[in-house]
């Protein structure tokens, strides 16, 4: 508040003590000839008792006001009332006026938020519970088909759609721990080819149902992340790398290490990715073309990857051609360069 919204504000009051002053002075001014006296005294007394109630009548009357149609919105349910408030009277109550109106943005924004997760997490159960039925179905045809006789190669696949069961589980956890990523994450150096070995084992048995060739290259090399983390988001990529490559095909996984950053390369020679579809790969629960001829594709594995990886301060690019195959690049900063002047 300024000084002049102040004096804006305290105008009755100024007038009031001018008005006083004024008529005190022309009694004093009229009455100079003769001594004043006692009657002229309370007159002057009378008047000023006079005028400051007036003043506080006409104060009351406009704060009343004010305070009556604030206490009668904020009766109505819900904070529209916010958009409401009555025309402020002094410079104080606009400021009041413009707190609650900030808090009414605030509040609006969280539960903007809160709304926009919930309607997520809404529609990443209801796909869940969808997409998790597949694979328990497709184990229970399996074990029907085969009791009369079973073999190495049904267990396999038995394995498989267990795995896919796991993966779904898994999934589940990690998404509801991105809200609280903060907590559950320890950056350590790590050995790359661990971490891919690691992934690759859970992925055994759809590599073997696909009869696919793994190409691994430069892989023992130290980077700074979060094991946990980083092996979520190699698992979700190498399992696209499967899902998406022919049987006999073939996939690569290989480092490179640069100046300012090391990549890892996951790259297969499956059935690309359009031109169209790149761009949106990263949305959430976008499955693209290649989505909608495998019934197995959610739109979330690659939307939760790079979500985490931004907040591990990598980056997932991808490249690809139609047809022929995708290029999947997990890049890794130096984390010194964070702290470059």
């Amino acid at each position: 508040m300024t000084i002049k919204d102040y004096s804006w504000d305290k105008k009755y009051l100024i007038f009031l003590y001018t008005i006083m002053v004024l008529f005190t002075g022309t009694v004093i001014f009229i009455g100079e000839s003769v001594a004043v006296n006692q009657s002229n005294g309370l007159y002057v007394v009378e008047v000023s008792i006079l005028l400051f109630a007036i003043y506080l009548a006409v104060d009351f009357i406009v704060k009343n006001k004010y305070y009556k149609r604030l206490k009668e919105i904020s009766d109505l349910e819900g904070l529209d009332w916010v958009n409401s408030l009555p025309i402020p009277a002094s410079s104080e109550q606009r400021i009041y006026n413009e707190l609650m109106q900030k808090q009414y943005q605030a509040i609006n924004k969280k539960l903007s938020e809160y709304q926009s997760k919930s309607i997520e997490n809404r529609e990443f159960i209801t796909m869940w519970v969808h997409e998790i039925k597949t694979p328990i179905a497709a184990s229970k045809l399996i074990i029907e088909n085969s009791l009369d006789h079973p073999s190495e190669e049904v267990l396999y696949s038995i394995e498989d759609e267990i795995a896919k069961i796991e993966d779904f589980v898994q999934m589940t956890l990690f998404h509801s721990r991105t809200d609280d990523f903060a907590k559950d994450y320890i950056i350590n150096s790590i050995n790359l080819k661990k971490v891919v070995n690691e992934c690759i084992k859970r992925e055994f048995s759809s590599i073997l149902n696909k009869n696919l060739t793994l190409q691994l290259q430069n892989l023992d090399l130290q980077i700074d992340s979060d094991e946990k983390w980083l092996g979520f988001i190699i698992k979700q990529i190498l399992d696209n790398a499967i899902k998406y490559s022919t049987a006999n095909g073939k996939i690569s996984i290989y480092a490179e290490s640069h100046q300012d950053e090391v990549m890892l390369i996951i790259e297969d020679e499956g059935a690309g990715i359009k031109e169209e579809d790149i761009l949106r790969v990263f949305d959430k629960n976008f499955t693209g073309s290649n989505g909608r001829k495998y019934v197995t594709a959610t739109g979330i594995g690659l939307y939760l990857s790079q979500k985490i990886a931004r907040k591990l301060s990598h980056l997932i690019t991808i490249s690809s051609d139609s047809g022929k195959g995708t290029k999947v690049s997990i890049h890794f900063p130096h984390w010194n360069d964070f702290y470059d002047v």
